[in-house]
């Protein structure tokens, strides 16, 4: 199993049996000791069970970004009820490592399977990540992306493109 996806899954696990937060490894690969955002998702029977993650860094390293969004993308995404224990072995997890993000300017710019876009409208933020199943176009990802940020279609945003690392 990948590192990165098997601290997630460790983290979940520790987590909902024990209520405890583990400690990153002693020792990091380079990736895990980056700063990036990191988003965390988890699918039960090839369904979204949860997703949570940071555009930017938050904490100190990959590691602990990790750590701290798979414990959140389990317990506190809005959409679903916190996992339980009897559900821990049919998870399935996905670790995306994001790269800084590009202003776009242009539409041409886009491509929703290769990056991933952050809408930015005042104080309202809404991401979506890149090469999701059923999202195949420029104009499905911004509206996705508006519905997610509560940003009305006649609003001005600026627009945001990253690419990712992902794990699976």
């Amino acid at each position: 199993m990948q590192p990165l996806v098997e601290l997630a899954k460790k983290s979940i696990e520790a987590y909902i049996r024990e209520g405890k937060i583990i400690e990153p490894p002693e020792v990091l690969s380079s990736e895990m000791n980056e700063r990036a955002g990191v988003f965390v998702c988890i699918k039960k029977d090839n369904q979204l069970r949860g997703c949570i993650g940071t555009f930017s860094p938050s904490y100190a390293c990959v590691a602990i970004e990790t750590i701290k969004n798979a414990i959140s993308a389990a317990t506190k995404d809005p959409r679903f009820h916190p996992v339980r224990e009897d559900e821990i072995e049919g998870l399935e997890y996905c670790v995306d490592v994001l790269a800084p993000p590009e202003k776009v300017n242009n539409l041409q710019e886009l491509n929703p399977k290769k990056y991933g876009i952050i809408l930015v409208c005042g104080n309202r933020k809404g991401l979506l990540l890149p090469d999701i199943e059923g999202v195949d176009t420029i104009d499905e990802q911004i509206r996705i992306t508006r519905l997610k940020a509560c940003i009305l279609p006649e609003e001005e945003t600026e627009m945001y493109r990253f690419k990712v690392k992902r794990y699976k």
